[in-house]
């Protein structure tokens, strides 16, 4: 084939090679390949943050402060990171990390009675709050080392432009988090028919009010049908309820307690879950 048809078709392919290249350059690290399905049932930002700021209105314990919010999917992505308050400093800068650490815990360790065949599993499912694993992550406890098993991937947490952190366009969204925190304000989300289907994460005040501002949360969003899952509480109403039950010894006498912070509220007050 002569050279100057040749020429043409090299153009051409220099051209696509090229497109393709600017096309991962672009790409957010960590985005591209992420499946967001799991997301698309989930509530949005515009209800995240609607939820954060009602709750944190209405929890009176704890600091009193602003909070930081995520959502997860079942396969740990991601979907909607809000805050309470007037502007993204109006919180602890900390806790926006933090609370898509808890939401990945609570969905890492949860799970709905899909998880029951071949006789093993939990007919129930089992949900878990990151404030139940305190007491088993300590030294000697039945969970230790949990803490430092599923590090946070840094590079999806502080990538981007920090002046979207918290808005529908934060970097961290469509990322997977990674991470285990293991105290209060992580709580698994099951929607209707008791199906797992995230985790919800809240950070910003004590570790009490963290929890009980993450229950009135999910509350809101009616995503805890979850009477009746299996839990550590004791309350089947509240199966994965915060539990203070650390004795004068140091010791947490069901092995999943957490301990009382400044101004504890009363959890026994929390709103029930529902079918």
């Amino acid at each position: 084939m002569a050279l100057q048809n040749l020429l043409p078709r090299i153009a051409i392919c220099a051209i696509l090679v090229s497109m393709a290249s600017t096309a991962t350059a672009q790409a957010p690290a960590g985005r591209a390949a992420i499946p967001v399905n799991g997301c698309l049932s989930l509530p949005k930002h515009a209800e995240l943050k609607a939820a954060l700021a009602q709750a944190a209105s209405a929890e009176m314990s704890g600091l009193n402060n602003h909070m930081w919010a995520t959502i997860i999917d079942r396969d740990g992505v991601v979907c909607a990171i809000a805050f309470s308050g007037k502007a993204r400093d109006s919180q602890w800068p900390g806790s926006r990390v933090i609370s898509a650490q808890k939401a990945n815990t609570a969905n890492a360790f949860g799970l709905d009675s899909s998880s029951n065949s071949d006789g093993s599993g939990q007919s129930k499912g089992l949900a878990l709050s990151t404030a139940n694993l305190y007491s088993a992550v300590q030294p000697g406890g039945s969970l230790f080392g949990l803490q430092a098993s599923n590090p946070v991937d840094t590079n999806v947490a502080y990538r981007g432009n920090p002046a979207a952190y918290g808005l529908p366009s934060d970097p961290m969204v469509g990322g997977k988090i990674g991470g285990v925190n293991v105290f209060g304000g992580g709580l698994p989300l099951f929607a209707d028919g008791q199906k797992m289907v995230g985790g919800l994460g809240v950070s910003g005040d004590t570790s009490c009010a963290d929890h009980m501002i993450a229950w009135r949360v999910r509350d809101i969003l009616k995503l805890d049908h979850m009477a009746g899952v299996g839990g550590v509480s004791g309350d089947p109403m509240r199966p994965d309820n915060i539990i203070y039950d650390i004795g004068s010894n140091g010791q947490s006498a069901g092995g999943f307690g957490h301990p009382k912070c400044v101004n504890t509220g009363d959890q026994t007050k929390l709103p029930p879950v529902i079918q």
